[in-house]
């Protein structure tokens, strides 16, 4: 019996679902190429990465789960959480450094009374949304968590400016925010939908290492409307599992076609410099240097679990 095992650690769920779920965006595949000429692309010959990277990423974890009182008796659930988000450089001049760091804490709940939590440890800034017939609690209550996450992220991003200006090239772990960043890609470590006709989508499991598919637009108009030009590439991988070591990346639309491409032609000669190994981490290679080192810095900013719980008891008691 053959098989192959994919290098990503199964604790973290998987890189790619046994089941992709058809995607509800519409898909423009001749943005570079039209569809009968596409095939793995090569870095671009004689391209260098830039001289400045920036790293934009954020990390979450919840405290506590609490129950807010309603005036008619009841109580509703809520998350206490804590969550960071900043910005690492990389540059030949100071090497990796952390850029920007900020940490926040927030009651996120339903309930109309909900309220600052405020305790010895800091306070917990309420975020109230809307609960939904149709979904569990704790999902909505997570989604807002998540969202106060993003505007954390983009907020930092924002504030270290524009990285073109020093010639340089922000990389977003994850989707990129609604509002345009300029000269930023999107990283997308985990595939759950399925873009690509079937007659294309073979094409990125022959990807070699360094090579993308060209770069193809994906619009969306039904729910939250987006748009994207975007394109898989493949990172330095063991051999295997045929989507080993693919990401997908993807920019703003609101740059010209022409730039979307040269991004894509930057992202191969830059992101390739930044994968990790097996050996040193169990999300390789998708799980760059400079995210899981801005990853360990945020987390260690978030503060001592049991003392905060500690504090939210007291909190609660008083």
């Amino acid at each position: 019996m053959r098989f192959s095992v994919d290098p990503w650690d199964p604790a973290y769920g998987t890189s790619l679902d046994t089941e992709l779920g058809a995607s509800t965006a519409e898909v423009d595949v001749a943005v570079e190429l039209p569809a009968e000429r596409w095939a793995p692309l090569d870095p671009p010959a004689g391209a260098g990465p830039p001289a400045v990277v920036r790293f934009v990423d954020g990390v979450r974890r919840v405290d506590a789960q609490v129950w807010v009182d309603e005036q008619d008796g009841s109580a509703s659930p809520a998350l206490c959480a804590s969550y960071a988000a900043g910005v690492l450089c990389c540059c030949p001049a100071e090497g990796a450094h952390l850029v920007d760091a900020r940490v926040r804490r927030g009651l996120f709940t339903t309930a109309a009374e909900g309220t600052d939590i405020v305790t010895a440890a800091g306070v917990y800034t309420a975020t109230r949304t809307t609960a939904h017939p149709d979904r569990p609690p704790m999902q909505i209550l997570s989604l807002a968590l998540q969202r106060s996450l993003a505007a954390a992220e983009l907020i930092a991003a924002l504030d270290a400016g524009p990285a073109a200006e020093v010639g340089g090239l922000t990389v977003v772990d994850g989707p990129l925010p609604p509002q345009p960043l300029p000269d930023a890609i999107g990283f997308i470590k985990s595939h759950r939908d399925t873009y690509l006709p079937t007659a294309l989508g073979g094409i990125v499991a022959t990807l070699g290492a360094g090579q993308r598919t060209p770069v193809f637009r994906l619009t969306r108009s039904l729910g939250r409307a987006w748009e994207r030009y975007t394109w898989y590439l493949r990172l330095p991988a063991a051999a295997g599992a045929p989507w080993a070591g693919v990401v997908r990346v993807e920019c703003g639309t609101d740059l010209e076609a022409e730039r979307a491409v040269a991004l894509a032609g930057v992202s191969q000669v830059t992101l390739a410099r930044f994968a990790s190994i097996e050996y040193k981490d169990s999300r390789a290679p998708q799980n760059l240097y400079p995210i899981a080192g801005l990853e360990r810095a945020l987390r260690r900013r978030l503060g001592e679990p049991s003392v905060l719980y500690r504090a939210l008891r007291r909190a609660a008691a008083a």
